[in-house]
């Protein structure tokens, strides 16, 4: 028996030896082929004009395929029978019409069967000779209703797959039915479910390599519910023309139901000692979950009826595997939101702190070894080492989709993107949630999981010698391959992937209420703020002018009738004035002290040399005259606003001077250093100003920086408003600094303060 022309180009390839390379490449939907027990014809949609016909027309039409294309459609096909078809296929989306028709062949009518569906600009007509009459479709209706409400009382995805192998069996008649899952999008298969022929060798359990079922084949299983082949050794018919005028390809049979199918995988069911088979599509979600695959060891030749039973039998079973795996994932997740609840009752708005908080909270929501939290190119770490190059890489892919969607892999070191450097006791795994279009993201890691697994074949070596040479020719029974897996994690399930999205739903309301809360008491400082500006111009302006008129008055009743009052009086009148000028200064250092937070700060990197040297233009004097020396030390440069760290050093180096200890060497120094403050993290540029003056009490430390606090007379130690420190410690705040102080009686004093980090 000669064979097709698929069938001797894979023969030719494995003369010259196997390249399994060229599988993943076959351009499957455009072989030029079909299967001989249907013929098929293309047909211009807006003409009705045959453009391709197969080369068997005649033996089932009646006319030879080259007489046919260019002619009118209506001579095999009766113009009903035509709208009909261009009206279904012209609905979008619209499934394959079958039409019951009769054709007169040599004189005799012939009952036919007719499916039509769009493609392009092209309807796609497809002929088969009627095996079946129609009034036996009520027996599939029958028959299908009843597996449907078998199927309905499956509770887990296990007994669905195995129920639904079961009753396409019994649908069918196939000796072997398979409910086969894939284990990922690109990743090998596993049987999950069977019903087979008493005696023939079980394959539940096992794996078959990814390389059985090539990326193209499988896109075409995700678009297409069905596909039949009738004899694995039939004779394939081609098409006139083999090519399409103007574009040098063949007739895209996509969705072809007589589409032959590709020569390698033929020889693979031949291999195996299929002679039949048919695959109905899994869905999940518009992806390929898996395949129901059946096999039959005669041929078969599946009817319309049938194959449209089978069909929706298949969206029905998609349909409540779905149903039963988000009940499950639904069980699961609401058995986790006990420990995500846990975790988003301590979470704030510093999500860095709260959410890995020190504990292994986190890691276990997902059963992980590790967890990252990474917000504006900041990463934070819990649990297992993560190479920063994979922390960038994460990063890279966050920026592109949508906040919130979920991406996970458990061969991470298989991914295009996964960098050079992962050890092997780094992650194996993944699963990411992205946080923001910006490439912010939390992810969990996942150590390896060796695995073990039984193939169907080696899973290294898929090709094997078989009758004609090296073929993908899956083992026997007896030769069944034990493989144990590595640099593969515990899988990722839906549940793992429903929970990272639930908890960046819930971060995504907590941020936001944060935010609200954040505008409101921004507002609410807004208003404060404005108060203060109002209160400033009241102080300025109208409590001022007051003073100034008692002051005035005070000052003329003194010269106008000093003379005449009596010693007392004068007194009085004296003590008025000078409490009205106290006001003055007091209303001054506290305008002063207001505005301190209003203006921003105009902040660069300058020589504290420079800075001291003009705050001692003004506190030199004073210095001066409480024969206080001045000790500098080298002095780098500072990142500050020049003008407010001026006034810092003045109130400081002015302190130094009323404050004096009463000895003969009394200095101020003014020097830099790295230390750490008192709030912790690392050390800093920390300024320091040392007096050896008379020292702070420690129980009075906490009040001098507090406003109009002064721990002595007002008269006494050069008087003064008691403002100067506080202005120094909102001047240190201001630039995000920290303020603090070492003193004792007798042995001085020493400010420190930071100025916050450079572009802070």
């Amino acid at each position: 028996m000669s064979l097709p022309e698929p069938e001797r180009e894979a023969e030719a390839a494995a003369a010259i030896g196997f390249d399994l390379s060229e599988c993943v490449r076959e351009p499957i939907h455009r072989l030029g082929m079909i299967q001989s027990h249907g013929t098929l014809l293309a047909v211009e949609a807006d003409t009705g004009t045959v453009d391709t016909a197969a080369l068997n027309t005649l033996s089932l039409l009646g006319i030879a395929a080259e007489e046919l294309v260019g002619g009118p459609i209506t001579r095999v096909l009766s113009p009903e029978h035509w709208a009909e078809a261009l009206q279904v296929c012209a609905q979008h989306d619209a499934a394959g019409l079958v039409l019951p028709v009769s054709v007169d062949v040599a004189g005799a009518p012939r009952m036919l069967d007719v499916t039509a569906h769009r493609q392009g600009p092209l309807v796609v007509l497809e002929y088969e000779s009627r095996a079946v009459a129609a009034p036996h479709f009520p027996h599939f209706y029958q028959a299908v209703r009843r597996a449907l409400t078998r199927l309905r009382s499956s509770t887990t995805a296990v007994e669905c797959c195995q129920a639904a192998a079961r009753e396409i069996r019994a649908l069918t008649g196939f000796d072997r039915v398979v409910a086969y899952r894939f284990d990922g999008e690109n990743g090998p298969g596993e049987v999950v479910a069977e019903d087979v022929t008493e005696g023939r060798e079980p394959w539940l359990g096992l794996w078959f390599p990814a390389s059985d079922i090539p990326p193209q084949a499988r896109r075409l299983y995700r678009d297409n519910w069905i596909r039949v082949i009738a004899d694995v050794d039939d004779t394939s018919v081609g098409l006139h023309p083999p090519l399409r005028a103007g574009s040098d390809l063949p007739l895209d049979l996509s969705n072809s139901v007589l589409r032959t199918v590709s020569g390698f995988h033929l020889e693979y069911l031949r291999n195996i000692d299929v002679k039949s088979s048919m695959s109905v599509s899994v869905l999940r979600e518009g992806e390929l979950w898996g395949l129901i695959a059946c096999h039959g060891y005669a041929a078969v030749t599946i009817p319309p009826e049938m194959r449209a039973a089978c069909e929706f039998f298949g969206v029905a079973f998609s349909l409540q595997l779905a149903v039963i795996e988000e009940r499950e994932q639904a069980e699961a997740l609401t058995a986790s939101r006990e420990r995500l609840g846990r975790i988003i009752s301590r979470v704030t708005s510093e999500l860095e702190d709260s959410l890995l908080a020190g504990d292994d909270a986190l890691r276990d929501l997902l059963h992980a070894d590790g967890a990252v939290l990474c917000r504006g190119g900041h990463s934070t770490i819990s649990g297992m080492s993560v190479p920063p190059a994979l922390l960038e890489a994460l990063r890279v892919r966050a920026a592109g989709p949508a906040p919130g969607t979920v991406w996970s892999t458990d061969r991470l070191s298989e991914e295009p993107d996964a960098p050079d450097d992962l050890a092997e006791d780094g992650p194996a795994g993944v699963l990411m949630v992205t946080l923001s279009g910006s490439g912010d993201y939390l992810a969990w890691f996942r150590e390896a999981r060796p695995t073990a697994c039984q193939w169907a074949t080696d899973p290294s070596r898929p090709v094997q010698v078989g009758p004609r040479g090296e073929r993908l020719t899956p083992r026997g029974s007896g030769a069944v391959f034990r493989a144990v897996v590595h640099g593969q994690c515990l899988p990722w399930t839906p549940t793992d992937r429903a929970t990272a999205q639930e908890l960046w739903r819930t971060l995504t309301g907590v941020v936001l209420r944060h935010e609200a809360e954040l505008a409101a008491l921004n507002e609410r400082l807004r208003i404060s703020n404005s108060d203060l500006d109002s209160f400033a111009h009241v102080v300025a302006h109208d409590l001022k002018e007051p003073l100034r008129g008692i002051s005035n008055a005070a000052t003329f009743v003194l010269e106008d009738a000093g003379a005449e009052l009596d010693a007392t009086t004068v007194r009085r009148m004296h003590t008025m004035r000078r409490l009205a000028g106290r006001m003055d200064d007091l209303l001054d250092s506290l305008l002063h002290f207001a505005r301190l937070g209003r203006g921003g700060l105009h902040r660069t990197r300058v020589p504290l040399d420079r800075v001291l040297d003009s705050a001692l233009d003004v506190a030199g004097e004073r210095l001066a005259e409480a024969h206080v020396r001045v000790v500098r030390h080298d002095l780098p440069e500072v990142y500050a606003d020049e003008n407010r760290l001026y006034e810092v050093l003045v109130n400081l180096l002015v302190n130094a001077a009323k404050y004096a200890s009463d000895r003969d060497d009394r200095t101020v120094e003014v020097l830099v250093a790295m230390l750490r403050p008192p709030a912790g993290g690392p050390p800093q540029q920390t300024v320091v100003v040392r007096d050896n003056g008379i020292g702070i009490p420690a129980d009075q430390q906490r009040e001098v920086f507090e406003l109009f606090r002064r721990l002595h007379g007002q008269g006494e130690r050069g008087g003064g408003t008691g403002v100067g420190l506080a202005i120094v410690r909102r001047i240190v705040e201001r630039h995000g600094g920290e303020l603090w102080l070492d003193s004792a009686p007798g042995r001085g004093t020493a400010f420190f303060f930071t100025l916050g980090q450079e572009g802070g």
